[in-house]
């Protein structure tokens, strides 16, 4: 049952159970992945003095409205930030510590391809300060990365690991299953040879095919063969939550796996609902200034957001505030997405008796449960969060 004063969807300090992280957005990549929709882009040449006096300004800017908290992750995301030089990271790094008190367990964490060039800097990242390393892997066999358009072969990508492994204590990586040709078998032999390497943390996506990619562009021609049926890939799934559970590595959100107490701290900021502060082009964040909560989004073309930022200072196009209903719903998105589930007393509803009768009804079909005053899915319903989702969020 939802509380008494579950009329309150967000308390002004509400962002303080998810914490405080820190994204910046490094928008190159050396090539556009067929399948990938996110803001990257392939460029010749890349002034990185210039990119760092831009993120070392925004860095001042955010920091002047978010003054007095604890950082407690710091995550380069992208397109490709393996492709930054180790001064620039550490030029990044050392303004963000004279900027925020930082948490004594902070995760700073660098998404890197595996190639052996990437490898060769990650000495320099983590003399930076960077402690943790996501590496894009997506598949351990040569056919089917060449098939997802990686420039990297297996044994690139396994060296490079093997490098990472020495370098940091926490290394992640990413898969792909449901890829072209992929079966069952397939998979768990890939999923196993994955989880002996595994040091705490993986990340296990299924394909999906998205609008005004090269891969959308052939499925809608007809021309991406051999994709398994939704049945087949939804044994993949079932059979990635029982093989990494097997192996200690518990899904403790839809898509992500680690071993017990090594979970992504950035990453369960977004899904606890905590702040952000998202800087680089395309970068989008959640800040509670003033007892309110906004919606913070950067220009996506990188020239622009650059030319922004020097223009004017500062690199958000739009600061929108959030309606009690926005962040009830947003708290649902990335909340259910966890094991955990969501804390009903921050997920209030305008018609809590509507929004209860919508938990009932999926519990009485096993798809939700409540515990502890949480709710959460169960395992029948987490293949199935977005119609779990749209059940709870529709009208």
């Amino acid at each position: 049952m939802l509380s008494k004063n579950s009329s309150q969807v967000a308390l002004p300090e509400d962002w303080e159970h998810g914490g405080f992280g820190l994204y910046i957005h490094w928008p190159f990549c050396q090539a556009k992945c067929p399948y990938c929709d996110f803001n990257s882009h392939v460029v010749s040449k890349i002034d990185q003095q210039a990119w760092q006096t831009a993120y070392l300004s925004e860095i001042e800017r955010v920091g002047a409205d978010t003054q007095g908290r604890i950082l407690r992750s710091v995550f380069f995301g992208g397109g490709t930030p393996s492709m930054m030089d180790p001064d620039l990271v550490d030029a990044i790094l050392t303004k963000v510590r004279a900027t925020w008190s930082m948490a004594n367990d902070i995760e700073i964490t660098l998404e890197a391809n595996p190639t052996s060039v990437e490898a060769g800097r990650f000495v320099g990242y983590r003399q930076a300060g960077v402690n943790r390393v996501s590496m894009g892997i997506q598949a351990l066999n040569d056919k089917d990365l060449r098939a997802l358009g990686r420039l990297h072969t297996a044994q690139e990508a396994l060296t490079a690991f093997s490098t990472a492994r020495e370098t940091f204590d926490r290394v992640s990586f990413d898969l792909i299953y449901a890829r072209q040709g992929q079966t069952l078998t397939d998979w768990r032999d890939e999923l196993k040879q994955a989880l002996g390497l595994a040091i705490d943390h993986l990340s296990l996506y299924q394909l999906t095919i998205e609008e005004g990619t090269a891969f959308g562009d052939r499925y809608a021609a007809g021309k991406l063969r051999g994709l398994p049926d939704d049945d087949v890939a939804a044994d993949m799934y079932a059979l990635t939550q029982d093989v990494c559970g097997a192996a200690n590595f518990e899904g403790y959100e839809v898509s992500n796996h680690a071993r017990p107490g090594c979970e992504s701290i950035h990453n369960k900021i977004y899904w606890s609902y905590g702040d952000y502060a998202g800087i680089g082009p395309g970068a989008h964040g959640r800040l509670t200034l003033n007892g309110n909560r906004f919606a913070t989004e950067a220009p996506s073309a990188p020239m622009n957001w650059l030319s922004q930022v020097n223009r004017t200072g500062n690199g958000n196009s739009e600061r929108t505030a959030l309606s009690a209903e926005d962040q009830q719903s947003e708290m649902l998105l990335m909340g259910m997405r966890l094991r955990e589930g969501v804390d009903l007393n921050r997920v209030s509803a305008a018609n809590t008796e509507l929004f209860q009768n919508k938990i009932n009804n999926l519990r009485e079909i096993g798809m939700v449960d409540v515990a502890e005053g949480r709710l959460l899915l169960t395992p029948e319903g987490r293949p199935v969060l977005n119609a779990v989702l749209r059940e709870l969020l529709g009208a």
